[in-house]
């Protein structure tokens, strides 16, 4: 059993208060699983040519230390690829760099400098945090309340198919702007994993939420519409699901045939919320005045900014 939480404002009005309103909703589903958790947070582009890379950094104990390491590191990438890296913001686990959306050539880049580094996601608009402990801790220690931006997805983890460390906890984010969180779980992922392999992607994890994210991104990269890329995705993997997932641009929501995990959507002329269950929302400005439903068996939802 996971939770799970979105929030896609259709205007400008709350952007400013984006993470005072996700980090609540997060915590709200902390029953639902307190192993790890994790956000992605969408913000406006950086300029084009350029990716936000969300690293990690292993071993690094204080926040002085990850200050010291992230102004190395920054000038070192800015050598080895000739050109300018930026930090946009030093977290405690490392920090979002501005890079050149080259990303085979930044993280070769940053393999060789920094071994223990890990790029947690990536894209002109995306940001992903993600810890081992509660939505609460996590929440607090990187200062969700003061984020900005347009929309967010988040998930609390109760494991049940594989371990709990930060690498296997949502969202997945292995494609540009790309971000899955996942309550339910896969049947088949271990055959799908393996030919996905033979295709030449690999997966970090045994995670069976990886997998779909990874079929998503393959259909995304092939030119298809995310409504058509996660069709793709429910015709390969069986299993019992709700999905949450979002790009640059979108932000949808799917359910298995069966719908036996649950989902309950809230519209209104300022936002969309999406929660595993509906108290997560009861905190939202206007929720009394929401459209609110449960999509239906099998259904596909996708709202455009």
């Amino acid at each position: 059993m996971c939770g799970i939480v979105g929030l896609h404002l259709k205007s400008p009005k709350y952007q400013d208060l984006l993470g005072c309103l996700l980090g609540p909703m997060l915590g709200c589903m902390e029953t639902r699983g307190s192993d790890s958790a994790g956000l992605a947070i969408y913000e406006e582009p950086v300029p084009e040519g350029y990716f936000r890379y969300s690293v990690r950094l292993d071993g690094v104990d204080s926040t002085e230390e990850v200050k010291s390491v992230v102004a190395a590191l920054v000038d070192e990438l800015s050598d080895d690829l000739a050109t300018t890296v930026t930090c946009e913001r030093v977290r405690p686990d490392g920090a979002v760099l501005v890079a050149p959306e080259s990303m085979t050539d930044v993280t070769s880049c940053l393999a060789a400098r920094r071994p223990d580094a890990t790029v947690v996601a990536f894209g002109r608009h995306i940001e992903v945090v993600k810890d081992v402990g509660t939505p609460q801790e996590i929440c607090h220690r990187h200062e969700i309340n003061n984020r900005t931006g347009f929309q967010g997805i988040g998930h609390t983890r109760m494991a049940t198919e594989s371990a709990v460390t930060t690498d296997h906890s949502h969202p997945f984010a292995p494609y540009p702007d790309l971000a899955l969180v996942h309550n339910g779980s896969f049947s088949n992922h271990a055959t799908v994993r393996r030919w996905l392999a033979k295709e030449g992607i690999g997966c970090v994890t045994d995670n069976d939420s990886e997998v779909a994210a990874r079929l998503v991104g393959r259909a995304l990269s092939a030119g298809a519409s995310l409504e058509a890329a996660l069709q793709d995705m429910g015709n390969e993997m069986d299993g019992f699901y709700t999905l949450l997932v979002a790009t640059g641009s979108e932000f949808a929501v799917m359910r298995d045939s069966f719908a036996c995990k649950p989902l309950v959507v809230a519209e209104t002329d300022d936002y969309v919320a999406v929660t595993s269950e509906y108290i997560a929302m009861t905190s939202l400005p206007g929720i009394g005045a929401a459209t609110v439903y449960e999509p239906m068996p099998g259904e596909i939802h996708v709202w455009g900014r």
